[in-house]
């Protein structure tokens, strides 16, 4: 285990001008090797008394969709890193193009079906029917990006995808929301609020890198948020200024 996370700082990316590194609070890999370490001791242990072998693998099937998400998490970070250093380099590839929104926000609401699952949260979502101009693959890093902090700052209830005209995108949780002193800064680099302290896992990076995709693109993100009561999310994709590839 030592090694394992040996391994991983000496993987993290040290940004330019600073001591600060760019997988700062991003999580190692360990727990979900760990994890499925223990999936797999518990198969190989599995008795002949059939009551006892139902529990275990309902305990099982348990601990492999727990697993299932460290990955996922573990991969979305790697998006993060790859997506940052893109964004600093300025390597961005954008193709514009003509999409159904439909589509992308599909893709992002499948990364996290076993989380919705998991929490027993209600999805609200009815087709947008909306074509937009942009680049599929960073505005669905922007959707997942905050797919991801509903999930994670809302305990109980629902998150709601939905359009308000002409163009914009809503994401609404009934999470814990937002306290109004952070507000301001959420899309500062490295900034996690309180909620972020509370949950040390955020790395202060998705909404920044999000603002930054959205003004690329030409997008408008914006968020309002009651505390206790949860928080919203728009993102307008009104453009004219590019071109169709």
């Amino acid at each position: 285990a030592t090694q394992v996370e040996q391994n991983w700082e000496q993987l993290k990316l040290k940004e330019k001008g600073g001591n600060k590194t760019v997988l700062e609070g991003v999580p190692s890999a360990l727990p979900a090797m760990v994890k499925a370490h223990r999936i797999q001791d518990k198969v190989r242990n599995v008795g002949f008394d059939w009551e006892e072998k139902e529990q275990v693998w309902d305990k099982v099937y348990e601990e492999f969709g727990e697993l299932k998400e460290e990955i996922s998490r573990i991969d979305q970070y790697a998006d993060m890193v790859m997506c940052y250093l893109r964004l600093d380099t300025g390597t961005t590839d954008y193709v514009i193009r003509e999409y159904e929104i439909d589509g992308i926000v599909r893709q992002a609401v499948r990364m996290y079906a076993s989380v919705f699952i998991r929490k027993k949260l209600r999805l609200i979502y009815e087709p947008l029917e909306l074509k937009i101009l942009t680049d599929e693959k960073w505005l669905l890093f922007v959707i997942s990006q905050v797919l991801s902090n509903a999930l994670k700052y809302t305990p109980t209830g629902t998150v709601t995808i939905y359009k308000k005209e002409p163009q914009t995108l809503c994401i609404k949780d009934t999470g814990i929301g937002i306290a109004p002193e952070d507000l301001p800064r959420i899309f500062e680099k490295g900034y996690t609020g309180s909620n972020g302290r509370a949950d040390k896992k955020a790395s202060g990076i998705g909404l920044y890198l999000s603002k930054r995709i959205c003004t690329n693109l030409g997008h408008k993100i914006t968020v309002h948020s009651v505390p206790g009561e949860g928080t919203e999310v728009c993102i307008c994709l009104e453009r004219v200024d590019l071109e169709i590839e």
